[in-house]
């Protein structure tokens, strides 16, 4: 028993850990941020919206009891009487009214559903912002590592041909300034480290653990379309856009039932009501009455407010209507601009790739120069400059690319 035990102890901790992918944290902000569910709430309200405009199709059912208490009796009451009422009323017909409300309802709440979509989008971009921004931080942090470590060698070598009188003491703190630059700089990357990771577990309200990061979706960089494809896209998905349209439409509608406000309105009621001869209800003295109703009734004038109302409801859809417009404009300018910084970015990766290799070359060289004493000690140290600059180029270029990209993801909605 005891065998097994440890056995089962040593496969629990022998099992491969596994890392947490970008998707994985999108998914955790979506499922956990409270943003989500402000957007939510909203949506639910709407829905709630068209429960109440479809309320005005269903008839209205009341009950009431009266009780009276009068000075002494008379020909019609008792001095103490009681009335029960209950009535069923049905509007039958109000203008189209309530047609057009209900169907105005229900385009807002498909609004209030794109705007749930778009803001999932933003989320999720973000995450992957953060994500990337944590991967950038990573890489500058290994280059300011390596030029530290390369500092280092050259300090320790330098100091040991001090001691035997090869080098001057200010060719030796040279090396030592730059050494400390370079251990201040490592330390300024892992601080800017440390809060990226606070602000990615901000943005998908869960505990990150650096370790724990995968990065494989940066092994290659991504590549794209056409741009006329993804503004066909964007077109058709975004959802600013589908709101702003499902919002036009049911302002229009809206404009139909405030003047459908004008036509006359038929409501019929059933009603039954019982007279008591005391407070109470008994089954000794009592009359009671059933009635049908029938009313047909035309509002002549209201003090202008049905023509304020069409006339507010008009300049909601030329504002809607400008609005739409305008974002269709701006997102296919953005759009453009995002494809215009991702060729940049690209061409930025390749000429990197060769200033690294030049750099390394160039470090080389000079290195072997310096030992010979052919160079200074400030050749060495640009060229180590020179290195550590070309990589951070790089770095900033591959991480330009991947935010591009994931913004022109987002300008589609395809997250």
């Amino acid at each position: 028993m005891k065998r097994c035990t440890l056995l089962l102890i040593f496969l629990l901790f022998a099992a491969p850990s596994y890392g947490v992918s970008l998707s994985e944290l999108q998914k955790s902000a979506i499922a956990n941020r409270h943003i989500i569910a402000q957007y939510q709430a909203g949506l639910d309200k709407s829905r709630s919206d068209v429960t109440m405009a479809r309320s005005h199709f269903l008839p209205s059912v009341d009950i009431s009891y009266t009780i009276n208490r009068l000075d002494d009796d008379n020909l019609f009451e008792e001095e103490e009487n009681g009335v029960s009422y209950g009535a069923v009323t049905w509007n039958l017909f109000s203008g189209f009214y309530d047609y057009y409300n209900i169907r105005s309802a229900r385009l807002l709440e498909r609004a209030q559903f794109h705007r749930l979509q778009g803001i999932k989008q933003d989320v999720q971009l973000n995450v992957a912002l953060r994500y990337l921004d944590i991967f950038k931080l990573q890489s500058q942090r290994e280059v300011a590592q390596e030029s530290q470590a390369t500092l280092q060698k050259l300090f320790e070598d330098s100091r040991n041909r001090y001691d035997v009188g090869l080098v001057e003491k200010n060719e030796l703190l040279r090396f030592k300034v730059d050494l400390d630059n370079a251990t201040i700089t490592v330390k300024k990357v892992e601080a800017e480290f440390a809060k990226g990771v606070q602000r990615l577990a901000f943005e998908t309200e869960q505990h990150i653990a650096p370790a724990d990061l995968e990065f494989t979706e940066f092994a290659q960089l991504p590549l794209l379309d056409e741009p006329e494809e993804y503004q066909r896209m964007m077109l058709a998905n975004r959802s600013e856009i589908k709101t702003l349209d499902e919002t036009n439409k049911a302002v229009g509608l809206q404009i139909k039932a405030a003047r459908a406000s004008y036509g006359p309105r038929l409501d019929v009621t059933g009603s039954y009501r019982r007279y008591e001869n005391n407070y109470f209800p008994d089954d000794n003295t009592y009359d009671e009455e059933l009635r049908g109703t029938a009313m047909l009734s035309l509002n002549l004038f209201d003090g202008f407010a049905k023509q304020a109302g069409i006339s507010k409801a008009k300049s909601e859809k030329r504002n809607v209507a400008a609005q739409l417009g305008e974002l269709q404009r701006g997102l296919e300018t953005e759009l453009s601009n995002l494809f215009l910084d991702y060729g940049v970015s690209l061409d930025t990766v390749a000429v990197s790739r060769t200033n690294i290799l030049q750099a390394e070359e160039n470090l080389r060289i000079t290195r072997l120069k310096y030992q010979e004493g052919l160079e200074q000690e400030s050749d060495l140290l640009d060229a180590i400059s020179n290195l550590s600059l070309v990589k951070y180029i790089h770095v900033a270029a591959r991480m330009e690319v991947f935010a591009n990209y994931f913004r022109i993801i987002r300008s589609v909605e395809q997250f």
